[in-house]
């Protein structure tokens, strides 16, 4: 079995090394539009060949994985349409909203190739493929031997594309919107001088959060992870949109995770107590600190 892989980020590198342990007899491509070293060595390290176009990425491919960024999902798919072959299954991991899954699939399916929308639900670290997932598509039902047999952890939850990633939009609202929540909370009580008052007083009213865990938590993921978390969002955005809800609430998510993300990743777990790491981001953020 042949995969090829349309991005090369985290997301591939994972499922890469997982499948690779399955013991299966594959074979891996990948294209990614950043060819550097740190890429080149990547593949090169896993056995992928790194195919100079979409295109060659997909020669005698079974299946392809699309794992990029959430502004590139669309983009994607067109870079492979003209090269897909009667049969071959794109798997569209990318966390965009169903009505983006719903193009890529048009797309994809004009070619007589099958779309599959996958919805990763969790770290793709350390379970690589393992990851619990959810699928959505017509072929949905016809790939499940295919995804037992690799170790896939799956749930189907219908057969139209967009189905998968419905679910996983409107949870992002909640689990991204509750890291900026905390995230905002903490640099403004650092700003106005507080952080000592107003921690607390959240440790009484909600004991059974680990504040002390949760609150560095939080911040090494938007810090490491934020550039991608707000394209995500901006697509949960889209997704509300569509539904007639708020979705500048998710637009103002995506800012808060932007502009976290926009900083060099700190060390939240070293010597430097949280409440002063917490003031020095505000600093960078631009807040205007309230002096004592």
């Amino acid at each position: 079995m042949r995969i090829a892989f349309i991005g090369f980020g985290e997301a591939a590198r994972a499922f890469t090394d997982t499948l690779m342990a399955t013991g299966h007899a594959l074979s891996f491509a990948a294209f990614d539009l950043k060819r550097d070293p740190t890429m080149t060595e990547a593949m090169r390290a896993r056995g992928v060949v790194q195919a100079a176009t979409p295109e060659a990425a997909l020669l005698d491919a079974d299946w392809i994985i699309a794992a990029v960024t959430a502004d590139q999902s669309l983009v994607a798919a067109q870079s492979v349409r003209a090269g897909l072959a009667q049969g071959q299954l794109y798997v569209d991991i990318n966390s965009v909203s169903p009505g983006r899954k719903q193009q890529a699939a048009a797309l994809i399916e004009a070619r007589g190739a099958r779309y599959l929308d996958m919805a990763v639900m969790a770290p793709v670290h350390p379970r690589g493929h393992a990851t619990p997932v959810l699928v959505a598509g017509a072929c949905a039902e016809a790939v499940r031997p295919e995804l037992e047999s690799l170790g896939f952890s799956f749930d189907v939850v219908g057969p139209a594309p967009g189905d998968a990633t419905a679910i996983k939009m409107v949870r992002s609202l909640f689990v991204k919107g509750l890291e900026a929540i905390t995230v905002e909370c903490a640099l403004a009580a650092a700003a106005s001088g507080v952080y000592d008052r107003v921690m607390p007083s959240l440790e009484r009213s909600y004991p059974q959060l680990d504040w002390a865990a949760d609150v560095p938590y939080r911040f090494e993921r938007t810090l490491r992870h934020g550039t991608r978390r707000a394209a995500e969002m901006r697509e949960v955005g889209e997704t509300l949109d569509a539904l007639g809800l708020t979705g500048g609430l998710a637009r103002e998510i995506a800012e808060v995770q932007a502009r976290m993300g926009a900083l060099a990743a700190s060390d939240l777990s070293g010597d430097v107590p949280l409440p002063e790491v917490v003031a020095e981001i505000a600093r960078l953020r631009g807040a205007r600190i309230r002096e004592s």
